[in-house]
């Protein structure tokens, strides 16, 4: 086994424990307890890898706010493909970004997965591996999922599923059900961030790549899942399964800004009265609209010591009087008004006249 020895220590032992633990409730022998072994195993590389899936969003997150950025560069350098690949690595450099860094849960699990892959190539040989001994592995052979052993393959002949005491047609039939959900899962996954928590009026590589991901991935697991034991597709579909209940729990609540789950939780938000309609921008409510006020129109000399029509029209728009001007039309003009211009006024008209020679 060489230097992978540690690994498939690590993978056996964890199974083993959990086994142990399900052997108190269900028959030891049994898939039930052996099949929930293995689903055991997945979740708790999966709560190990939590960390992974953080730095997954926020690597997507960072790719979704560069689109932008990136757009510019593509139309920019639309004709130069080689210059446009430099300002994108040039971009991810200066911003900390990883595009690959989406794949970084399924890279992590590989080495359990081939680990596993191993340990239960050895048990349907009978062959010790890992921490099992002859006893246990004698005990995971006989184990059976609806009629399907978890050691048996898709491809394994007639004589060999005799020998583990399975029919072909019941191996068969399990292991392409089980395909056909890994896959499905596996679209559905990759599907539900494209339309839901991408920004799709951006088309970015990053985009192409996701999109080419999500048709790729399932191709893949249904080529090859028919050369995965049983036990395997156990741990890829419950892996897969995982990671759709975490994806859309990360959606609903942290979605990407810009995409239809940001906005489908905006308006659940609205309709829990939790967030309130911004006003449009430009417009200000009508109740706090500025007063406009109207200032008196300036006034000569002559026309604030007669009270004339344009100290009229003024002083019926003005809403507020300044000392010393006329207070209203048809008024006098006080003496404090006369003293306030700093000159003796002089008659303007003849109908002054009379009153000065009565007081002479």
């Amino acid at each position: 086994m060489g230097i992978l020895n540690p690994l498939y220590d690590a993978v056996s032992w964890i199974i083993v424990q959990f086994h142990s633990l399900y052997s108190l409730v269900f028959d030891k022998d049994g898939g039930l307890a052996w099949g929930l072994s293995i689903v055991s195993l997945v979740v708790l590389i999966r709560i190990c890898l939590i960390p992974l899936f953080v730095k997954q969003i926020k690597s997507t997150r960072n790719m979704q706010a560069l689109q932008p950025k990136m757009k510019a560069i593509q139309e920019r350098y639309k004709n130069d493909r080689q210059r446009q690949s430099e300002e994108m690595m040039k971009l991810y450099k200066e911003t900390g970004t990883n595009p690959l860094s989406s794949c970084l849960p399924i890279l992590a699990q590989s080495p359990f997965f081939f680990s596993l892959y191993h340990v239960l190539s050895y048990i349907a040989q009978g062959k010790q591996v890992g921490v099992m001994g002859q006893d246990l592995v004698n005990s995971a052979q006989k184990a059976h999922i609806f009629g399907a052993p978890l050691a048996a393959k898709f491809t394994d002949s007639a004589a060999k599923l005799t020998e583990l005491g399975a029919s072909v047609t019941d191996v068969r039939v399990v292991t392409v059900i089980m395909i056909v959900l890994m896959s499905a899962s596996q679209f559905y996954t990759q599907r539900q961030l494209m339309t839901k928590n991408v920004d799709m009026t951006v088309k970015t590589p990053f985009m192409q790549q996701q999109k080419m991901l999500m048709y790729v991935f399932p191709i893949m697991f249904a080529v090859f899942g028919i050369n995965f034991p049983v036990g395997v597709l156990v741990y890829w579909l419950t892996t897969n399964v995982w990671t759709m209940g975490q994806q859309m729990f990360v959606i609903r609540r942290n979605p990407t800004p810009g995409s239809l789950a940001f906005k489908q939780r905006q308006e659940r938000l609205k309709a829990k009265g939790k967030l309130k309609d911004e006003p449009a921008a430009g417009k200000e409510p009508q109740d706090m609209a500025p007063v406009k006020r109207t200032q008196p129109k300036r006034q000569s000399k002559s026309q604030r010591q007669t009270g004339g029509p344009a100290a009229t029209s003024a002083g019926a728009g003005a809403t507020r009087t300044k000392p010393g001007s006329t207070a209203a039309a048809g008024t006098k003009a006080k003496p404090s008004s006369t003293a306030a211009a700093g000159t003796k006024a002089k008659p303007s008209s003849g109908a002054d006249k009379p009153n000065l020679s009565k007081k002479k």
